[in-house]
């Protein structure tokens, strides 16, 4: 099996970005449309100020990727990046000959963007008018009928209902 399917088989934030290759004096000047780099935003868990972002980032990512990937792609402007690295956790395995293994999940990198410009940023609310919710209103209407089926009918639970 060649290195390059094993490369990419690989899901993409398990990917190591390639190495730029090398300039030499002369050469034409190397062009990057997108990068291999991701980024995904995160809502935080407390409210913070609407100038302020996080996201969860590509490991190999710097401070200055960070920066550039928002400004050039996204045209946001930025005042500071702040980069947090968290370790993997410990996780327990079984494998094929049941022996328990262990080992590290992937370190996870986190960016903390301070917007400028007065530029603001706010996590939108999905769920708030969401067709979702008149499913889920739908489902509780049900299960509030059976459960006062069940209650009436107690004692002939076991009997299917058509004979009831």
């Amino acid at each position: 099996m060649p290195f390059s399917n094993i490369f990419f088989s690989r899901p993409l934030f398990k990917r190591k970005i390639p190495p730029y290759p090398i300039y030499w004096k002369g050469d034409p000047q190397l062009r990057i449309y997108l990068p291999l780099f991701w980024m995904k935003l995160l809502k935080p868990k407390v409210n913070i100020p609407n100038d302020r972002v996080h996201f969860e980032i590509h490991p190999q990512m710097t401070k200055i990727d960070v920066k550039n990937y928002l400004e050039k792609i996204y045209n946001v402007s930025v005042i500071d990046v702040q980069v947090k690295v968290d370790l993997g956790i410990l996780i327990r395995f079984i494998d094929m000959s049941t022996n328990i293994q262990y080992g590290l999940d992937q370190d996870r990198k986190y960016a903390f963007v301070t917007l400028g410009n007065g530029e603001t940023f706010t996590f939108p609310d999905i769920l708030k008018a969401s067709p979702l919710n008149k499913v889920e209103d739908e489902v509780k209407i049900g299960r509030e009928i059976s459960k006062s089926e069940k209650i009436k009918y107690w004692d002939r639970l076991s009997i299917p209902k058509w004979f009831r």
